[in-house]
């Protein structure tokens, strides 16, 4: 089919003439590039992709130069390099560096980054080879390496979620996604294996969701658990470009039907089960694309089962069968209920696996804190509390909140935090608290029992404007940052609970709360405006 696919003309450089080969329009790798291209041109002008257009070129360029160079030394003929195109073009699009300039789309931040990834990424196919073909997707083995080394800190790969489908490069996304991945993978016949590992995935994950999985995202104010875990997975963008044009590497997978079949399940199987102890959208990620890793490795062995490639014996329905088949006769019959015994042992302990794999991302919801709150005064009058001026992103985001009842929640645990001093009573904190807010107000609460005396911050707002604070290279979801200026009243306690000092100072400083264990909105840090970025 490639040589079909292929046009070959003459290029004469110097003295010599060279075989130039270009694609036809028939070439799927083509069609599978316009795919990709035309999620890259979204991303950029309708998604907020979070990745540069250099960075995008760099990865691709370095794949067309290696590719064009080692295929002239082999062949001595000029190849378009069409699939390490699309290697480049696949890095680019799921890989994402830590620090990488928000809309700056010229940005040549990092370039070098995405380019020794994709570069070593397309070199893998011929330094690992079985029987004269690559052993591995190239772009999903150098991106899982690229994570592994490289880590949180340095990388990251694209969200899973994208945008909301009242966003039209959403829709759009979603169209050229499917449309194009089951015209493509039905021509290339691995429609069967998109959809066995689809199918095989859901029930992964929704044994994970029954159980309570959780994990922490970058784009979610609150740990995504449950049934918004199995929707999040199952809908992905980037899981279906997994599933359509990663898995589906005809070069990578068995060539048989029942083989394709065995291996989609086989790679949501064990991916399933590397995903479920993540607690954050990075290492999910990373689970998912080294189940591809895995299985490709594991591929010649899979192979020694199935049938034969274009056998009679090669459909799935007779397979089956004969996995089933014990003979005639009561021997017979007690053969197959023996293979169909194992059979359901297996698939129950696969499954028993999944959920006790998942146990470490189990438990994010924080315990009902209502007991805690309702035994304290709530010293807030919203009234009190101006204006909040909100763009529409924080809007959007806000699902069922709405941004008066997040200020009022924010004024609220500033109040209780100062309960929680006064009475120096840390339950009080882990109710309103989380993370860097939290261990600072343990800090103060800790100095406050060794020395007896105790400060206050009352806060009276004058102006307040809310925007979203996105983090980037760490799995701890974004946050509201409301922008507030106004007056503060310190107060001086002893450890008697008597006033010893008052002092009103002005302040100007970044809210930041988020919904980190639950329903509540908390408090997760206190800075001056300007060291909170978002």
């Amino acid at each position: 089919m490639l040589a079909a696919a292929m046009t070959t003309r003459t290029l004469t450089i110097g003295q010599g003439t060279y075989p130039l080969v270009l694609p036809s329009i028939r070439d799927p790798r083509l069609h599978v590039a316009s795919v990709i291209i035309t999620v890259h041109v979204l991303g950029q002008v309708g998604l907020g992709f979070w990745v540069s257009v250099p960075q995008i070129l760099g990865a691709i360029l370095t794949c067309w130069v290696l590719e064009v160079g080692i295929t002239f030394r082999q062949t001595k003929a000029f190849v378009w390099p069409a699939s390490a195109m699309l290697t480049g073009s696949g890095v680019a699009l799921i890989l994402r560096v830590v620090a990488t300039p928000p809309g700056e789309p010229w940005s040549f931040y990092a370039v070098e980054v995405f380019a020794v990834v994709a570069g070593l990424s397309l070199l893998s196919k011929y330094v690992v080879k079985w029987r004269g073909s690559h052993v591995f997707n190239p772009s999903n083995v150098g991106l899982v390496v690229a994570f592994v080394v490289l880590g949180s800190t340095r990388v990251e790969p694209l969200d899973f979620w994208w945008a909301p489908l009242s966003n039209l490069a959403m829709v759009a996304a979603y169209a050229v996604i499917i449309a194009g991945g089951l015209l493509i993978t039905r021509r290339l016949k691995l429609l069967g294996l998109a959809a066995s590992f689809w199918l095989a995935l859901a029930v992964g994950v929704g044994l994970l969701s029954a159980s309570g999985h959780c994990i922490n995202t970058r784009w979610s104010f609150a740990p995504v658990c449950g049934t918004d875990f199995f929707r999040t997975i199952l809908t992905s963008p980037e899981v279906l470009i997994f599933l359509f044009f990663m898995i589906t590497d005809p070069k990578t997978v068995p060539a048989g039907q029942v083989g394709r079949i065995v291996f989609g399940v086989l790679v949501a199987a064990v991916s399933t089960l590397l995903m479920a102890p993540q607690t954050d959208e990075f290492w999910t990620k990373v689970g998912l694309l080294a189940g591809l890793v895995i299985l490709s490795a594991l591929r010649p062995m899979i192979e020694r089962f199935v049938p034969e490639p274009r056998s009679e014996a090669d459909d799935l329905r007779r397979f089956a069968r004969g996995l089933l088949a014990g003979g005639d006769g009561m021997a017979g019959g007690a053969v197959r209920a023996a293979r169909a015994g194992v059979a359901a042992f297996a698939v129950l302990a696969l499954g028993a696996g999944i959920v006790a794999a998942g146990a470490p991302a189990r438990g994010f919801i924080a315990p009902d804190s209502s007991e805690v709150l309702n035994r304290l005064p709530q010293q807030v009058d919203p009234a009190t509390i101006p204006a909040v001026a909100a763009g529409q992103d924080v809007i959007e985001r806000l699902g069922g909140s709405s941004i008066d009842e997040v200020v009022v929640t924010l004024a609220q645990n500033l109040e209780l935090e100062n309960q929680a001093l006064l009475a120096r009573d840390g339950t009080i904190l882990t109710a309103v608290d989380h993370g860097d807010r939290l261990r600072e107000m343990q800090g103060r609460l800790d100095q406050a029992r060794d020395s007896g005396t105790v400060i206050v911050e009352h806060y009276r707002f004058d102006t307040l404007s809310a925007r979203l604070l996105i983090p980037f290279g760490v799995q701890d979801g974004f946050s509201v940052g409301l922008d507030g200026s106004g007056t503060m009243l310190r107060e001086r306690y002893d450890a008697a609970g008597r006033l010893l000092s008052t002092e009103e100072v002005p302040f100007s400083n970044t809210f930041a709360v988020r919904r980190a264990t639950g329903a509540r909105w908390l408090n997760i840090g206190v800075l001056p405006i300007g060291d909170a970025t978002g």
